[in-house]
């Protein structure tokens, strides 16, 4: 499912709910790509670590973990940073699936 974030200036994002196959197959690369260089580099760095303590057998694990997880946390970061759901469907969805509560209002 995708939902469209718009911002005051009016630049519309298009973001993916739910799991993201990018990150699955890609790692960090989605991440940066987007701009989002705080998660790219904690994805990056989780990787590594887990990476060097099980001798690389195990630097694959927070790869499918964040595969879980990261596009909500893209999308609560962008409406920290000022998007809002683009109309009532967007608002609907992410309502449903608790990434925003009640009190935020379509723009």
């Amino acid at each position: 499912m995708r939902v469209k974030l718009r911002n005051d200036a009016g630049v519309v994002k298009d973001v993916k709910i739910g799991f993201s196959w990018t990150t699955f197959f890609f790692g960090f690369f989605p991440a940066l790509f987007r701009g989002d260089l705080k998660w790219a580099a904690i994805m990056f760095v989780s990787s590594v670590a887990i990476g060097l303590i099980t001798f690389g057998f195990g630097g694959w694990i927070p790869g499918i973990i964040f595969s879980f997880i990261y596009n909500n946390i893209y999308i609560k970061d962008l409406l920290e940073k000022g998007y809002r759901p683009a109309d009532e469907q967007a608002e609907a969805e992410l309502k449903s699936r608790g990434i925003i509560s009640g009190n935020q209002a379509v723009s």
